[in-house]
């Protein structure tokens, strides 16, 4: 697939990139994505909640009232589950919520991403770029250029680059990340893919390796 390369002023460099089809032009595996964005989701979960079981909660040294003559059923501790304020039943406990999948499955799914977006016709090649100082207007004007307002955008750059990481930080439907390590749900979870020139080679080596 050959794309145009953008200048940040929005024309047209003259120059044309080669993005490699075992890449973005492979017939899509549904299921790859399901699962690495499964497993991304899962992995995001901190796993810290906790109620209290009847062992935990305070109290419960007296007997809440009399064996007989009250019309009520026999308690012997207000930590009884049956009690208000009692220690809940099969309640939650920290647990990890990790989903561990095969490295060629995770490869696979990205590959799929990437293949999606190529064929919606959602890429956009730009030069590489960075500012002399953070502001948020320097990136806006870039998106204004390209005529990408309104969409939600991932950007992936070959380092990581803080000026344009806080020029960008502040624009609600955009999200930056170095090449390498762009998730499958990351690109999925945009509407428009820029990548910078200087990153494609990155984007190559990174499956290369795997």
């Amino acid at each position: 697939m050959e794309l145009e390369i953008f200048k940040i002023d929005g024309s047209k460099s003259g120059e044309k990139v080669n993005l490699d089809p075992s890449i973005f032009e492979i017939v899509p595996n549904d299921h790859a994505i399901y699962m690495a964005v499964r497993s991304y989701m899962a992995n995001q979960r901190q796993g810290t909640h906790k109620t209290k079981e009847r062992g935990e909660v305070r109290g419960g040294g007296k007997k809440p009232y009399s064996q007989k003559k009250t019309g009520n059923a026999r308690q012997g501790t207000r930590r009884s589950p049956i009690m208000v304020g009692g220690g809940t039943i099969f309640g939650p406990k920290p647990h990890d919520y990790v989903i561990k999948l095969p490295a060629k499955v995770k490869r696979l799914a990205r590959k799929s991403a990437y293949s999606y977006k190529a064929k919606e016709g959602n890429i956009f090649v730009i030069e590489d770029f960075s500012f002399d100082v953070a502001k948020t207007k320097n990136m806006v004007s870039i998106i204004k250029a390209l005529k990408l307002e309104n969409k939600k955008i991932l950007l992936l750059t070959k380092n990581c680059d803080t000026i344009v990481l806080k020029s960008g930080k502040n624009i609600k439907k955009l999200n930056i990340l170095e090449a390498k390590n762009a998730s499958t749900y990351a690109i999925l979870n945009s509407k428009v893919l820029i990548l910078q020139k200087g990153c494609i080679e990155m984007v190559n080596e990174t499956f290369s390796l795997n």
